[in-house]
């Protein structure tokens, strides 16, 4: 190793300066035998003097001296690893591999740990495993918690190499490898001042009776302020037990505000305020059931109250019974286990069949676009749209991609057929093509961007409808002129046959409109068995008023021999899980719309006693597609959202990537279990 200790810097110089001088002495008594050889000679023989001199300290003291300046720099190590020792800030050195090769004081007595030397830095804390050790120049910097502190670790890769070559006295270019220097710094006080300023900020919210109206119907004239001050009084009594303020801004409508640390209460017991307030009984046929949006973490008050009123209306649009908490990036649903209750008045209904009627008449074009893979509910309620629009005498067109040979008898009826253009359906690149500003764009049965037949239409149209029957989720529509969602209707068909009548007298529904209409009521309601309510039938008396038959209807629904022995096959195979719900695999092989048979199949198995839920995995075009279907004891929507998907309380399904079917069964029964759990199930 003394081979390769070699002198620089100051000290270096400083030992490498008689030997330099010696030869600057040479050269000048050369120039003085040119003028006294005498003179010349005196100089030589001192300079003979002088080099034995400093050859013999050179060579003879260079030990002395190294060792001299090995025990100054070992006093000077010593007394930096002191100060180092006893330095405040917890401080340690640990290996390429997170060993640790050394701590101080402070970090020992943090970790309270004997014997930790040699051992992984992710014994002591486990978070901090090989993966997340500094590689390069760039310092790593994580939040850790450590029995009750918490701290930022922050990590700094030093190679060898730089520590040789910062050193004044030895030269250790050859040296490698590397050290890593870990610093904690505790954040425990800072954080909890930064959680209690949270805990304070400011919270608010909407809460609305769902069926105020139809409540008080059920219940005596003299009973029914009784009814609603009780009702006042348990909200208020329990806003006021998490030290909130609640004011009433309508008959049936609250206004809270709250901190958000009272909000957090209120999500660890699930808002049971949607349970209590059903227990107020005073002799009404029904309950009164609420809904609740939250507005949190905004910028300031006013994005709160924004994030609160889009809270609500998803609450409401989801079918009600039910809270929303809506954050910048998130939002979470409790509740929504009961199903709606089907509106009696038409007003609404006739309020957007005018505002459609205004918009579709200030355009020149309409578009109709469903979800993909559309169905009978989906083409049935474009075809509805297709012919207000014409009643109005606006060119319109379907946009309608891969028909599914279920599907397909449908699309028959308006196919070379002579009362309708040639151009009747567009596919998504026609229609793209063909869009201008001039152009209404009506969604029917979807709401959801994502899952349209073209999703590009939304971003090119200015003015966009949505008529939906399913129940609000995350993502929505956001820039649309006209937005009719309304969860309690039973199918889009239902709702754009309301719609129809209010239009105008001059509508004339041909035959084949009203068959496909119907179909679609049909086929959502899964032949008037299920959400089916008094507007139900009276969209289907309608229909039948204008030229629907039942029997024309039934053929629609024939399916040919394969397909209905594959919807056979997932009935006989299924398996009942945790004793109510069936799970049961759809075979796609040989079959055009394998989705299509999964949600029959998922609905017969609801036919099997002791079954509350069913769900059919189908593999289609490579991906998963499951349906979900219940009666009554189970919300499979939430379900579904749980995988990214959505639907209805008894109706609902979702679409997987990149999985296989028994990895999406296991998906879908550990999504069950944590469901039953936490109590939503």
């Amino acid at each position: 190793m003394s081979n390769h200790i070699k002198m620089k810097g100051g000290v270096g110089s400083y030992f490498n300066m008689p030997i330099r001088l010696g030869f600057f002495l040479i050269l000048v008594d050369l120039l003085i035998y040119f003028i006294s050889w005498p003179s010349g000679l005196v100089l030589s023989l001192f300079l003979a003097v002088y080099f034995a001199v400093v050859i013999y300290q050179h060579v003879n003291n260079r030990s002395l001296v190294m060792n001299e300046l090995v025990s100054f720099a070992t006093e000077y190590g010593q007394v930096q690893k002191k100060l180092l020792k006893n330095l405040a800030l917890p401080y340690a050195v640990l290996d390429e591999s997170g060993r640790i090769i050394w701590m101080n004081y402070e970090f020992e007595r943090v970790i309270n740990r004997d014997n930790l030397l040699h051992r992984q830095i992710s014994s002591v804390f486990p978070s901090l495993t090989k993966d997340v050790l500094p590689t390069g120049e760039d310092d790593v910097k994580l939040v850790i918690d450590y029995e009750s502190s918490n701290y930022r670790v922050e990590m700094r890769r030093i190679p060898l190499d730089q520590l040789a070559q910062d050193s004044d006295v030895i030269d250790g270019s050859t040296y490698e490898g590397a050290l890593i220097a870990l610093y904690l710094f505790d954040e425990t006080a800072v954080r909890l001042a930064i959680q209690e300023v949270d805990d304070q900020s400011i919270v608010i919210g909407f809460i609305y009776m769902d069926n105020y109206e139809e409540a008080l119907d059920s219940v005596e004239d003299v009973k029914r302020s009784l009814l609603t001050a009780l009702i006042d009084r348990k909200v208020n009594k329990y806003i006021a037990s998490i030290d909130g303020i609640c004011s009433k801004i309508e008959k049936d409508k609250y206004l809270i505000i709250m901190r958000k640390k009272s909000l957090i209460q209120l999500q660890n017991a699930h808002f049971e305020l949607l349970t209590d307030v059903k227990t107020v009984s005073i002799g009404n046929e029904m309950a009164i059931t609420l809904s609740i949006g939250i507005g949190v973490d905004g910028l300031s008050y006013a994005q709160n109250y924004e994030f609160a009123r889009n809270a609500i209306d998803l609450a409401l649009g989801r079918g009600g019974d039910q809270a929303v908490v809506k954050m910048p990036d998130n939002i979470i649903y409790y509740g929504g286990k009961t199903q709606q209750v089907e509106k009696n008045t038409r007003v609404k209904a006739r309020v957007k069949a005018q505002a459609l009627k205004e918009i579709i008449s200030a355009k020149d074009k309409v578009f109709i676009m469903g979800h993909r893979i559309g169905d009978f509910d989906c083409l049935g309620a474009a075809i509805g749209v297709y012919r207000i629009a014409r009643t109005m005498n606006r060119e319109a067109h379907i946009v309608l991609g891969d028909v599914s040979t279920s599907l397909q008898p449908v699309a028959n009826l308006f196919r070379n057929n002579p009362e309708y253009p040639s151009d009747l359906f567009y596919n998504s690149q026609q229609a793209i093509e063909k869009v201008s500003d001039s152009t209404a764009l009506v969604v029917v049965d979807v709401n959801k961007p994502s899952i349209t037949e073209c999703p590009e239409l939304l971003r090119l149209c200015k003015s966009i409808v949505v008529l939906d029957h399913h129940r609000a989720g995350t993502e929505t529509v956001e820039n649309a002129t006209l937005s009719y969602v309304e969860a309690y209707a039973s199918s889009a068909c239902e709702m754009v046959s309301e719609i129809l009548q209010y239009i105008g007298e001059n509508v004339k529904i041909r035959p084949e409109e009203a068959d496909a209409i119907y179909a679609g009521i049909v086929m959502d309601t899964n032949s008037f068995q299920n959400k089916t309510g008094v507007r139900t039938f009276e969209a289907a008396a309608f229909l039948r008023r204008n030229g629907a038959d039942v029997t024309r209807v039934r053929k629609l629904f024939r399916e040919d021999a394969q397909e209905y022995k594959a919807k056979a096959d997932a009935v006989s195979q299924a398996e009942i899980y945790r004793s109510s719900f069936a799970i049961s695999i759809c075979p796609g092989q040989g079959i055009q719309s394998p989705t299509v048979i999964g949600a029959q199949a998922a609905n017969e198995l609801l036919n099997i006693k002791g079954v509350k839920a069913s769900f059919v995995l189908t593999e289609y075009q490579n991906q998963i597609f499951i349906s979900a279907r219940s009666i009554d004891e189970v919300n499979v929507q939430v379900i579904m959202e749980r995988l990214g998907g959505g639907g209805h309380m008894n109706m609902a399904g979702c679409q997987m990537e990149d999985v296989s079917l028994a990895e999406a069964i296991g998906v879908l029964k550990h999504a069950i279990d944590v469901m039953i759990e936490e109590g939503q199930l």
